[in-house]
C-alpha cells in the first residue's frame, strides 16, 4: 500500500511539473504586446449592430432623412454592404482591426479605452467617439477634419497607428477577389469593388445608426414620471447652474435635443499644462499640412501634435486644445471621457466643470468657469445624463451606472471643492504669434 501511495505522489510532482512547463511553453509563444496593448479581437455583429428603426421616440425623421446625400442614396443593399464591411478585418493590413474594433456595437460604438488601439498593438492619442447619431455632426473627428462620414470612414483605414493600409486601393485590394464581395458590388453600385464606393457603403450604413427612444425623450414627450425627480433636476441645472447649455445646445432658449452639441470647438482645460502647447503649436505649422486630411489624421492620432485639436485644421492660434463638443446622448456607456479619454466616470468629469479647470490656460473657453454645484448637484447632472440612455442600452446603463457611482465614492482625482465655489482665476493672456 505505501509504495502505491509513493507513486501516486510521484505521478502528482511530475504532473505538476508537465503543467508548469506547459505554461511556460505557452507564455513565450505569446505575442509581445502587453495586455493593455493587445489589439482586442474583432466583435462579431450582434442586434445592436443592426440598423435602427426610425419609429423613435425624439427622432427628428425630417432632419435624419436630410442628412443622405444625393450622391449616396440609401437602400437595403447597400447598408448591408457597408455592415459587412465594418465588420471585416480584412480591410486592415494584418487583418486584425476592423472599423468594429473601435466602434464596438455593445459598448454603443465605442471601445472602452482611453485611447484606442489599432494594428501591431499601435496605441493612437485620442478617444474613439460613438458612431451613433454621427449622422447629424456638422463635422466629424474630434477636430472636425473632415465634413462627412463617407471621408470619415476612409482615413482611419489609412492610419497607420489604426488599421495600416498605406492608401484605401490596399484595402480595396484585399477584398476584390472575394466573389461575395464582387457580386454585393456589382448589385448595388454596378461595377467592381473600389475605394470610393466602399466608404459610400459604410457611411450608408453609419447613417442608420440613431439612437433615441431615451426616457428622457419621453419626459420631453410629456410623460413627466419618465425620469425621476433627481433627473429633473438635474435638467434645470443643466440650462441654469451647471451651464452644461453653454456648449451642448444651440442656442440658450433653443436647445438642440437631437445631439446635445452645438457643433463647435473649445478648449475646456484638458491635457493643456501637461504639454507646451505653444511650441507644439509653431513645431505643426511648419510639419502638417492643414489643408490634407490624412496630414491632420496622423498627426492627430500618432504624434503629441493632438493636443493641438482644432488647431491642427485652422492654423489659427484661438483654436489651440480647442474640441469639438461631443454628442451627450448614450453618454453613460461611452466612458473614459473627453478627447485623451482621461477621466474615468461623469462624476470625474462634473468635477473637472465644477471647478473651472483651466488655470494657466491662456486659450480657456470663457463659458468655463467654476460652478459651485454641491455633491447633490453634481448627483442630479448626472441622474439626468444617464436618462439620455436609449433603451437598446437600458441593462448594461444601470450596471454601468452602479460601477461609475462606487467608484465615485471611493476615487474622485478631480474634485476640489475650495476651487469650485472660489473665484474664477485669472487667466494669463494668450502668446503673441
Amino acid at each position: 500500500m505505501k509504495s502505491w501511495i509513493r507513486i501516486l505522489r510521484t505521478l502528482r510532482v511530475w504532473l505538476a511539473l508537465f503543467i508548469l512547463l506547459l505554461a511556460r511553453f505557452a507564455a513565450a509563444q505569446a505575442p509581445a504586446t502587453t495586455a493593455t496593448n493587445a489589439q482586442p479581437a474583432i466583435p462579431k455583429p450582434g442586434p445592436l449592430a443592426a440598423p435602427r428603426s426610425l419609429q423613435q421616440t425624439g427622432l427628428p425623421l425630417a432632419q435624419t432623412r436630410a442628412t443622405i446625400p444625393a450622391d449616396n442614396p440609401q437602400t437595403p443593399e447597400k447598408v448591408a454592404l457597408g455592415e459587412k464591411l465594418f465588420f471585416d478585418g480584412r480591410l486592415s493590413v494584418d487583418g486584425t482591426a476592423a472599423c468594429a474594433s473601435c466602434h464596438q456595437p455593445d459598448l454603443a460604438f465605442t471601445d472602452g479605452k482611453a485611447t484606442s488601439v489599432g494594428v501591431k498593438g499601435g496605441v493612437g492619442q485620442r478617444n474613439s467617439p460613438t458612431i451613433l447619431n454621427a449622422l447629424y455632426n456638422k463635422t466629424q473627428f474630434w477636430d472636425g477634419r473632415v465634413q462627412t462620414l463617407e471621408q470619415q470612414a476612409e482615413l482611419p483605414i489609412i492610419n497607420p497607428v489604426e488599421m495600416g493600409q498605406t492608401n484605401l486601393d490596399a484595402a480595396v485590394a484585399a477584398i476584390a477577389n472575394i466573389p461575395e464581395y464582387q457580386m454585393a458590388f456589382s448589385n448595388v453600385f454596378q461595377r467592381p469593388p473600389n475605394g470610393p464606393d466602399l466608404t459610400r457603403a459604410i457611411a450608408a450604413y453609419e447613417r442608420t445608426l440613431f439612437s433615441f427612444n431615451a426616457p428622457f425623450d419621453r419626459f420631453v414627450a410629456g410623460d413627466t414620471n419618465a425620469i425621476d425627480a433627481s433627473a429633473q433636476r438635474g435638467w434645470v441645472l443643466f440650462n441654469k447652474q451647471g451651464r452644461c447649455n453653454k456648449c451642448h445646445a444651440l442656442t440658450d432658449d433653443q436647445p438642440n435635443l437631437v445631439s446635445f452639441t452645438d457643433n463647435d470647438f473649445h478648449n475646456i482645460g484638458v491635457g493643456i499644462i501637461r504639454h507646451k502647447v505653444v511650441p507644439l503649436a509653431r513645431q505643426a505649422e511648419q510639419l502638417v499640412n492643414s489643408g490634407n486630411a490624412p496630414s491632420v489624421d496622423r498627426a492627430a492620432i500618432g504624434s503629441e501634435f493632438s493636443v493641438l485639436g482644432r488647431f491642427l485644421v485652422t492654423k489659427q492660434m484661438t483654436n489651440i486644445a480647442a474640441f469639438k463638443t461631443p454628442d451627450l446622448r448614450n453618454v453613460l456607456m461611452t466612458a473614459p471621457y473627453f478627447h485623451d479619454g482621461s477621466q474615468d466616470t461623469l462624476w470625474d468629469t462634473m468635477d473637472h466643470y465644477n471647478k473651472g479647470d483651466g488655470v494657466q490656460n491662456p486659450f480657456l473657453d470663457p463659458d468655463i468657469q467654476p460652478l459651485a454645484l454641491k455633491e447633490e448637484d453634481i448627483d442630479d447632472l448626472v441622474a439626468l445624463l444617464a436618462s439620455l440612455t436609449s433603451d437598446d442600452y437600458k441593462e448594461q446603463g444601470a450596471k454601468e451606472l452602479a460601477r461609475q457611482r462606487a467608484l465615485s465614492r471611493t476615487t474622485r482625482p478631480q474634485r476640489d471643492t475650495a476651487r469650485a465655489f472660489g473665484p474664477k482665476p485669472v487667466q494669463p493672456p494668450p502668446p503673441k504669434p
